[in-house]
């Protein structure tokens, strides 16, 4: 675990705000971000791309070997993704994340499993996600800073941004059955989550995804976090949840 440094550690947040949550909130709604790889001078590169999550919510890269940025990880894996909330006003009014760490290319499980979820964030991506130059990455997170706008700041250990899933194997299992249950069968209930409870615009919603904390809302080019009221682990607590959820959306 990376550890920060006391001088990091100093920010005082407001009463009531949860950083934490908030950083994780970024991490899993932010669709794309500017990555940060070092070149083989050691100078800096920023390049955009777009970003999915694992279960735990490990950043997922789907990265063409032909890229600059692919070439410079392949020799130093150093990284860092800065993962901006855009609006109206001061771009710098808004919260955003930065993440630090070593990127790693996937293979076999681990490529499946990053596949399957960054193809559904990104759909279009499974137009070439399969070509023999392109290739899955997971950022191993060993720190973050979240910075929320005017005096909302703080700095937070990989350990600290990510899910403990120790304990949430039976969810894991589940969750692919569970998107394509909720997709192809709960369709106004995950509206009524969007708009009702994470207050985005009406909309043809789906999910692309679910993890111990939340569920990942998509539709068009707009994403929402839907956050539960209690961590779960299993299939029967989430579909109690959602349950209550909807109801809740309703009334």
């Amino acid at each position: 675990m990376s550890e920060i440094p006391d001088a990091e550690r100093k920010f005082e947040l407001p009463p009531g705000y949860d950083g934490l949550a908030e950083a994780r909130r970024l991490l899993r709604a932010t669709r794309a971000g500017s990555l940060a790889t070092l070149d083989a001078t050691g100078a800096p590169f920023a390049s955009l791309v777009n970003v999915a999550t694992a279960f735990d919510g490990s950043p997922l890269l789907l990265m063409s070997g032909l890229s600059a940025h692919t070439q410079f990880l392949d020799k130093d894996p150093r990284a860092s993704l800065l993962l901006a909330e855009t609006g109206k006003g001061d771009p710098l009014a808004h919260p955003r994340l930065t993440v630090s760490g070593s990127a790693v290319r996937l293979e076999g499980d681990g490529r499946a499993q990053a596949r399957r979820r960054f193809l559904a964030r990104h759909p279009k991506s499974a137009l070439y996600a399969d070509f023999g130059d392109f290739s899955f990455w997971r950022v191993e997170v060993a720190r973050g800073h979240l910075n929320g706008g005017f005096a909302k700041a703080a700095a937070y250990t990989g350990a600290e941004l990510l899910l403990d899933v120790a304990d949430a194997g039976e969810l894991a299992e589940a969750e692919e059955s569970a998107v394509s249950h909720m997709n192809e069968d709960h369709a106004e209930a995950l509206a009524l989550y969007a708009h009702k409870l994470c207050g985005a615009p009406k909309g043809r919603w789906r999910t692309s995804g679910l993890d111990p904390e939340g569920m990942d809302l998509a539709s068009g080019d707009q994403t929402a976090r839907l956050i539960f009221p209690e961590r779960v682990t299993d299939p029967g607590a989430l579909r109690k949840t959602l349950v209550k959820l909807a109801a809740l959306a309703r009334g």
